[in-house]
């Protein structure tokens, strides 16, 4: 019987999939220090991972008998995914599963910023009960986002559904993208029978940074906004991340912040993970969350049972 290790847990969805196909599933974590000698150990064939666990080189090395390995979700910079290629490894992820769940955490986050409230269940429970009309003044600001414009800096899978929800909130969408000239978006309206297709042309990233009230940005890695590109942004933008910790320049975030040019940051991802930056945490203008943009029921479903499959189809 084949053995998988998932060493950062696996939908019990998933798991029944692979024990149906004949697979032993082990579910127990494994510290990082000693995972090489756990997966030698037990003769683990397949290893699935999510953020926690790193694979490297050192990893792929000492475990000659390991022949897959599997990333539940899109990004892969916790593993050493060429590497492990050229040592015969076969190696897989989720990349559309999580991709509504992500969308979904990211308007949550721009409607937090834009009615302040991330800060307001801060201090309501604080000073509520004895600065009521203080607060109420200080929140009375809030904008709508219908009519606004969002900026898609990165218009794959995830991109496109947080385009799709823009577009249903009646905003303008304008997206960036490399490798995507063009996207068909099909928006399916509950009660309709029929899709509503909208297609978006992406134009240069700069004229995203230029127009857009709203920025989201949705690349793999990579340090893509820097003082350079917040310059190039509307006094008052809100930008957020949900993507990978370092693509917005933190130290470049936080003096666009405090100077104003940019009104709220909503951050779900660090580039110091598990361990951030404190002035981020404590600042009184970003919406956070600890990288939880695939942490829904629904998604972890559909990721577990992604990732059994694929598992199933390469190591039968």
């Amino acid at each position: 019987m084949k053995k998988i290790l998932a060493n950062d847990g696996i939908d019990a969805q998933g798991k029944l999939l692979l024990e149906k196909a004949g697979f032993e599933v082990i579910t127990e974590k494994v510290l990082q220090e000693e995972l090489a000698k756990a997966i030698n150990t037990n003769n683990y064939e397949g290893l699935t991972v999510r953020s926690a666990t790193k694979v490297r080189k050192d990893l792929i090395d000492a475990c000659p008998n390991l022949r897959l390995i599997g990333r539940g979700g899109v990004g892969m910079d916790n593993i050493d995914v060429q590497y492990a290629k050229e040592k015969g490894l076969q190696v897989v992820n989720t990349p559309a599963a999580s991709s509504h769940s992500v969308a979904e955490l990211v308007m949550a986050h721009l409607y937090n910023a834009v009615r302040f409230l991330y800060d307001s269940n801060r201090q309501m429970p604080v000073i509520g009960n004895t600065q009521f009309d203080t607060l109420k003044k200080k929140y009375a600001k809030g904008i709508e986002v219908k009519g606004k414009t969002m900026g898609i800096i990165g218009f794959g899978r995830i991109g496109q559904a947080v385009a799709k929800i823009a577009l249903g909130t009646g905003m303008k969408v304008i997206a960036s993208d490399p490798f995507i000239k063009e996207a068909t978006l099909d928006l399916e309206i509950s009660g309709i029978d029929r899709k509503l297709q909208v297609n978006i042309r992406t134009i240069p990233a700069e004229e995203v940074l230029k127009n857009s009230d709203f920025i989201t940005v949705h690349v793999p890695g990579g340090k893509l906004i820097t003082e350079k590109e917040f310059s190039l942004m509307k006094i008052g933008v809100i930008v957020i991340n949900a993507s990978r910790g370092g693509v917005i320049d933190e130290t470049d975030l936080l003096k666009a912040l405090n100077s104003g040019k940019v009104a709220h940051a909503c951050l779900d991802v660090f580039e110091n993970e598990p361990t951030p930056n404190k002035e981020l945490l404590s600042h009184p203008r970003i919406s956070l969350t600890p990288h939880i943009g695939a942490a829904t029921e629904e998604a972890q479903e559909r990721i577990g049972i992604e990732l059994a499959e694929l598992i199933i189809s390469k190591l039968k």
